[in-house]
């Protein structure tokens, strides 16, 4: 090979990786340019001896441009021990201001606190707002670039970019004894900081398919999924201020059904049960770890949205079938679920 004809080669590998890198940044700043007018920098105070004291800090998105934000719960709600009174929501003793990259900044009121899906809903004292538009994580796939815009340590409408690490990922939360798997969480190696909880993780299309949520270690971040399971969520904490739901006492995750189950029921997936509580309604209906669920209430389970659906306030109480493969077996059992309580 001759030398002329390595440095063409040469120059041609540098143009191509240049241009890659300029469509790279091109995405991410379209993405930036059109959510960070959604994302607001919070600053959380609650009520002292002393009058209204600073509480910590975070970021929200704009949900409607009446002023509705939605954030993380552990953003506003405090400590999960802390008591409320009849007609109060976790962290209803919260308040504090909102800032967005326009420069208004308004005081907001918490709406409604779910501990157990880590959102909350807010409601600032203004309109107009750039209400962001919400996308579906479930089509997320391994490696697909997201976008965070979020405040990390103060710094309003900071981005950061990388891309889907992992799916399909559990989250334990904690709301006073109750402990709940949040399933589906998105990982991704966009950095994250204190500060970015609450704030969007978008994708390409500036969608907002996650609420970062956690930093669990160097170049590890964690988000709640915008799904079906927790726009639920959202639309019963702009509703009720709570979440009433069902609740069987496993942690479940995605995984393939083995051939002859394939072929048994015309579906390449099922919900793994990866751990049973002790003395839940699982329990008690004889579910056990590494059981296959198949089916729950009649309805075909794929995914961990699946059986998150239907464990909705109507399902208390009810005695439900669900169908397991165990092994080789297929089972048929019942499990009664309980209302999920702080």
């Amino acid at each position: 090979m001759s030398a002329t004809t390595e440095r063409f080669e040469d120059e041609t590998a540098e143009r191509r990786e240049a241009e890659a890198l300029d469509a790279y940044s091109r995405v991410v700043v379209d993405v930036a340019e059109r959510v960070a007018p959604s994302v607001a920098n919070l600053r959380v105070m609650r009520r002292g001896r002393g009058g209204q004291v600073p509480a910590g800090a975070g970021s929200a998105v704009a949900l409607s441009p009446d002023g509705f934000l939605l954030t993380s719960a552990h953003v506003v709600a405090g400590p999960s021990r802390a008591a409320t009174g009849p007609g109060q929501t976790a962290g209803s003793n919260r308040t504090g201001r909102a800032t967005f990259v326009d420069g208004r900044e308004l005081s907001w009121r918490v709406v409604g606190v779910d501990r157990l899906s880590d959102l909350a809903v807010l409601r600032a004292d203004g309109d107009s707002l750039t209400a962001a538009v919400l996308g579906e994580a479930e089509k997320l796939r391994v490696g697909q670039l997201v976008v965070a815009i979020g405040n990390p340590n103060g710094f309003a409408g900071s981005v950061t970019a990388g891309v889907v690490s992992a799916l399909g990922r559990s989250l334990p939360a904690r709301a006073g004894r109750t402990v709940r798997h949040i399933d589906n969480v998105i990982q991704t190696d966009a950095a994250l900081n204190p500060g970015n909880s609450g704030g969007a993780l978008v994708d390409s299309s500036a969608r907002v398919i996650g609420i970062n949520t956690a930093v669990a270690g160097v170049g590890l971040g964690l988000a709640v999924p915008i799904n079906a399971a927790t726009r639920q969520i959202v639309s019963a904490l702009m509703r009720d201020g709570r979440v009433r739901r069902a609740w069987i006492g496993i942690a479940a995750g995605p995984r393939p059904l083995p051939p002859h189950a394939r072929v048994r029921v015309g579906r390449a997936a099922g919900v793994e049960i990866i751990e049973v509580s002790a003395g839940s309604p699982a329990q008690r209906g004889g579910l056990r770890g590494e059981d296959l669920i198949i089916e729950l209430g009649g309805q075909p389970i794929e995914r961990v949205d699946d059986v998150q659906r239907l464990m909705t306030h109507e399902a208390i109480g009810r005695s439900i079938p669900i169908r397991v493969l165990r092994g080789d077996r297929w089972l048929d059992l019942e499990v009664s679920p309980v209302e999920l309580v702080e």
